[in-house]
């Protein structure tokens, strides 16, 4: 879907496409390399975001991608996005008078509390998924069948109520799991 259409956005056409059929995968095509437009689609609830500058074949990889219940964002894109909310939320979280140490314990206490639901080898799988690891890449790192990995991005899901990797990803850098650099938090 394109984010500008005749009569009616890609953003508007998304939210009423999901509403009605929730369990439908949207990804948006567009020229406009936009964060507010990023931001605005994965809030309408679109599980991708590409420029239309990407190949056939990587648009018809996106799609099949995409319809697995996986999330692509363009490369590009992703890094932008990682970069502003990492510094946002640092910022945020430093307040006017303070600044963050470089101390894990701090984030090691917001990742218990908000991953709590999870198993440590689960921990583990989201790190590297926040990393932007397939799950065939995953499970070479972890020396696990694809079938166990895909089994425990499943259960990801369903104990932290993640529609797909894109709100895993995003939860990976919200917890300190992942930090822009990709170093572990």
């Amino acid at each position: 879907m394109d984010i500008r259409m005749p009569h009616l956005d890609g953003l508007e056409a998304a939210q009423r496409v999901l509403r009605l059929l929730p369990h439908c995968r949207v990804l948006m095509l567009t020229t406009f390399d936009l964060d507010r437009y990023v931001y605005a689609a994965l809030a309408a609830g679109a599980s991708g975001f590409l420029l239309k500058d990407v190949t056939a074949a990587h648009l018809a990889a996106a799609v099949r991608l995409v319809n697995t219940g996986d999330a692509l964002l363009a490369p590009s894109i992703t890094r932008r996005l990682v970069e502003r909310y990492a510094t946002a939320r640092d910022a945020e979280e430093a307040g006017p008078a303070h600044r963050l140490t470089t101390s894990a314990a701090p984030r090691t206490l917001a990742v218990h509390r908000d991953l709590a639901p999870l198993t440590p080898r689960e921990v583990e799988v989201l790190t590297l998924m926040g990393r932007g690891l397939s799950n065939t890449e995953l499970a070479g790192a972890l020396t696990l069948s694809e079938a166990t990995v895909k089994t425990h991005v499943a259960r990801i899901f369903a104990k932290l109520a993640l529609r797909d990797r894109a709100q895993a990803v995003v939860l990976a850098y919200e917890t300190g799991l992942v930090a822009p650099g990709g170093s572990a938090g």
